[in-house]
């Protein structure tokens, strides 16, 4: 399938199919109800998709910074 034909589907401009695939942009709620529409699964997949890999993204882009963060104690109260 092509991005114009995906697009064509769903009845979104082909360039947000293009910009998806090049990750360029984010899956949004708008996109993940049309793909789960077209394909027969559920939105959640494709935003829980989304979130994941903006998770994998940012954990590498943050491990220096998190990484200096001193984990709270249990049992410790808040200072």
């Amino acid at each position: 399938m092509t991005p114009y034909g995906l697009a064509k589907a769903l009845h979104v401009p082909r360039t947000r199919i293009e910009r998806l695939a090049r990750e360029e942009t984010p899956v949004t709620v708008d996109t993940a109800l049309r793909l789960a529409r077209y394909f027969g699964t559920m939105p959640e997949l494709w935003l829980n998709l989304q979130r994941s890999y903006d998770l994998q993204l940012e954990t590498g882009r943050k491990h220096d910074e998190s990484a200096a963060i001193i984990p709270r104690q249990r049992g410790c109260a808040a200072a």
